[in-house]
């Protein structure tokens, strides 16, 4: 079946219901689930796929989540998966990216036959492992890092197998919490099978031909944008700022501790090459990254650099081919730790092709973002409560605007855990949310601002803080300046990027996130805009004695 099977009015109009299936999946997890973490923050995502396994359409979630799913329907399509079944996963090596992102897939059978699979994934913010919260920084192994869960049956024939969910619950420090959330994902998995139906009903066999359209049309798209590509080979280099292992080994200065991740992009024709070829070996900390992370990352940048309001399905990401080396940074065997490779390492790797892709065309790629993020975890050691937030912070300046402040970059897209639901759902209290006042690195455009997030713990406690450009900031770009880097603080003590601790009721830790680099000469700013960050209170300037920090 081929796109011009599908006449182009009956096609937009069959690729909008489609979409809004996976959007409606969407809301029906939000709405439904318990936890702070996807009913506030909207960690999860959830995507609709045709029964070959080809992603047809999904919500505007989470990108590291999207473009790694494929994988995990693959997985559960070797399992013989039948009608009124309900996998659950969230093993990184057969189908899953951390194990805290836990994916529910089910074949899609409205009328018997398998048509399609309904995908949600969502970060539950405990899946067990050696602190609560399921990231800690100092993981050697993935054993360390919780409940490791290849595809199996959670749902059979209609059924919730009790077995397996007690099995699930047995093992996570907040099971009430974890049953309410997978719950919620078996709700919006049924509904993408009832809204399908009635789209059948509504267009019969029309609607399984635009499958194969939806992704005709997308491929077709972005081919058409990679043609006007510049053909070539593009360059980038970029580094993690340890692993939570390497730079607390005895003898070892952690300033001096650098990952490099490496890649070239070719450009040829319609058809783009990424190979990561010079990247770093698997590392012994858990910045270690699953292929299917690197590979959201690079689909992510493509849809950048080409077209975003192209549909995003698996026709976008056809012409697009990875080479990674086995036994990499991005492409680790067991038993590596891969916790921070989705939340950090993913970070990185869309800096560095961003970077490539820069020399190609640099109208359309901005200076760093704040390349981290930013991961806060705060639970009991008693297992009454786990707190996970990523924070926000500086966007790079574009090449014709100023970046934006305070925002999700990159590979996640979540909101805050606004301040009355924390302070309600956990012993926590905030001190200060707000923008770090020069935290944007100057230029004609100006970096978007950090933002300073400062949180009591009321309880004893176990603090992780998975973070990067703690040292390196994210670089500005055609003369501008960097933006600042980020710190964390202990009851206002400097700590690692990248760490674990016990903590007593009444401690005070503060995440100050990165600011965005400059675009630009700053000596080519409009004096305008100058004064208008200097009344937004964007700048302020020291005092003698003071740094930028303090002010």
């Amino acid at each position: 079946m081929s796109e011009t099977d599908v006449d182009a009015v009956t096609l937009e109009i069959l690729r909008n219901q489609l979409e809004s299936v996976a959007e409606e999946m969407g809301q029906v997890l939000i709405t439904g689930s318990y936890s702070p973490n996807i009913k506030e923050r909207q960690d999860c995502s959830t995507a609709l796929f045709d029964a070959e396994g080809r992603m047809i359409a999904q919500a505007e979630h989470i990108p590291v989540h999207l473009g790694a799913m494929p994988e995990a329907v693959d997985a559960v399509r070797q399992r013989d998966p039948k009608p009124g079944d309900v996998f659950v996963l969230n093993d990184p090596f057969d189908g899953g990216t951390h194990l805290p992102d836990v994916t529910l897939v089910s074949p899609l059978a409205p009328e018997e036959e398998i048509v399609g699979y309904a995908v949600s994934r969502a970060h539950h913010a405990d899946v067990g492992g050696m602190t609560p919260g399921s990231m800690p920084a100092g993981a050697r192994e993935i054993y360390q890092e919780g409940l490791r869960l290849p595809p199996t049956r959670l749902v059979a024939g209609g059924d919730v197998v009790d077995d397996v969910m007690a099995l699930i619950l047995a093992n996570v420090r907040t099971p009430d919490e974890r049953r309410a959330d997978l719950r919620a994902q078996i709700a919006a998995n049924e509904r993408a099978e009832e809204r399908l139906g009635d789209l059948i009903d509504e267009h019969g066999e029309l609607v399984l031909d635009a499958f194969d359209a939806v992704i005709d049309y997308s491929r077709e798209r972005i081919a058409s944008e990679i043609r006007d590509l510049p053909d070539g080979t593009y360059t980038a280099r970029d580094v993690l700022e340890g692993d939570g292992v390497l730079e607390h080994e005895s003898g070892v200065d952690p300033e001096s501790v650098e990952i490099p991740i490496e890649t070239s992009v070719t450009v040829d024709g319609d058809e783009i090459l990424v190979d990561f070829e010079g990247t770093a070996d698997q590392v012994p900390g858990n910045l270690n990254a699953p292929l299917a992370v690197a590979k959201s990352a690079v689909y992510f940048v493509v849809r950048c650099v080409t077209d975003p309001e192209i549909p995003p399905n698996q026709g976008c990401y056809d012409p697009v081919t990875l080479r990674v080396p086995e036994g990499s940074l991005l492409n680790p065997k067991l038993p590596a730790a891969v916790v921070g490779g989705n939340v950090e390492t993913s970070q990185r790797v869309t800096d560095v092709v961003l970077a490539a892709f820069g020399e190609a065309v640099p109208n359309r790629v901005p200076a760093g973002g704040q390349g981290t993020m930013n991961n806060l975890i705060v639970g009991s050691r008693t297992g009454s409560f786990t707190y996970y937030e990523t924070i926000g912070g500086g966007f790079g300046a574009r090449p014709t605007k100023d970046g934006m402040d305070g925002v999700q970059v990159g590979m996640t897209n979540t909101l805050n855990t606004p301040v009355e639901a924390l302070e309600t759902a956990y012993p926590l209290h905030v001190e200060r949310y707000g923008l770090r006042p020069n935290s944007g690195g100057d230029g004609r455009f100006r970096g978007g601002l950090g933002l300073e997030r400062s949180v009591t713990v009321q309880e004893d406690a176990t603090v992780s803080l998975l973070t990067e450009r703690r040292r390196i900031p994210p670089a500005g770009l055609a003369g501008g300046e960097d933006g600042a880097v980020g710190r964390n603080l202990v009851d206002g003590e400097p700590v690692a990027a990248k760490t674990s601790v016990d903590v007593d009721a009444g401690t005070t830790v503060t995440v100050l996130t990165p600011g965005g680099g400059g675009h630009g000469d700053p000596a080519e700013r409009d004096p305008e805009l100058r004064e208008r960050d200097r009344l937004d209170e964007k700048v302020e300037e020291a005092q003698e004695g003071e740094t930028v920090d303090d002010v």
